[in-house]
């Protein structure tokens, strides 16, 4: 990967952070890098809390139940509070580069 293509991917990576530090109230956002079983790059961010189950170690997702969502609904929120803030960051950032 380029210098370029990875400063504009942990930028993204940065941004998508924020928004979810934003919406899900966590204490910190762990971010996992892989590339492991194929040529492709991609991140996991895990929202933290000082309750969470994991205390000083990293989330192991296998033995979560299937979802952090009580509902659809909940789900539905997160997602479009989500995008909300991810479009308004963009074109926050789409501004200051004019």
């Amino acid at each position: 990967m380029s210098k370029e293509d990875m400063a504009n991917f942990m930028e993204d990576v940065q941004r998508v952070a924020r928004a979810l530090h934003k919406v899900t109230g966590a204490v910190k956002i762990n971010y996992e890098i892989h590339g492991n079983s194929m040529p492709h790059l991609h991140v996991h961010l895990f929202p933290r809390y000082i309750d969470d189950d994991f205390p000083s170690a990293p989330i192991d997702y296998r033995i979560l139940e299937p979802s952090p969502y009580e509902t659809n609904e909940e789900f539905d929120w997160f997602v479009d509070s989500m995008r909300k803030l991810l479009s308004k960051d963009k074109s926050s950032q789409s501004l200051e580069a004019s």
